[in-house]
């Protein structure tokens, strides 16, 4: 069953995902995307603020959206995303480290229907990511589109 705009309640939070962070995806994403040496050496790293090697925010968006898609799916929203118009608000308020195991919430903040498009609306959506301590590593209020339902033929 699909989940469209009009399914969508203001104030809502739902918790989902589970995401372990691998050594090797930390260095191989840091490689490719954010080649700082705290996030690729263990004795640069050792010398930084985070202590040890440490993965990229960019890396730890990646890991959010990898677990918002598949929650998306789970649920039947996936059908009905057109996709985002931006991220506000992204804040990396704790390392994520190689071993941790990362979870989701998510609150709707504001839906708005389209003025000049009748089949879509827009979401404002806060995002934050948790380390398995339960500690906040990542927020960002994510704005979407999302379809609305199919006027019935």
């Amino acid at each position: 069953m699909a989940i469209y705009f009009e399914d969508l309640e203001v104030g809502a939070t739902e918790r989902f995902g589970s995401y372990e962070v691998s050594r090797e995806e930390v260095l191989d994403f840091a490689a490719k995307y954010d080649p700082q040496p705290f996030h690729l050496d263990d004795e640069a790293a050792s010398h930084s603020i985070f202590g040890k090697i440490a993965a990229s925010g960019w890396h730890t968006c990646g890991m959010m959206m990898n677990m918002l898609v598949r929650h998306w799916q789970e649920i039947g929203l996936d059908q009905a995303s057109l996709g985002g118009a931006g991220m506000d608000e992204l804040r990396w308020t704790r390392p994520v480290y190689p071993g941790d195991v990362l979870h989701c919430t998510a609150e709707l903040l504001e839906k708005t229907p389209s003025r000049s498009k009748a089949d879509r609306g827009m979401t404002r959506t806060r995002l934050v990511v948790f380390n398995h301590n339960d500690e906040p590593v990542m927020s960002v209020v994510a704005i979407g589109m999302i379809r609305r339902r199919p006027a019935p033929a």
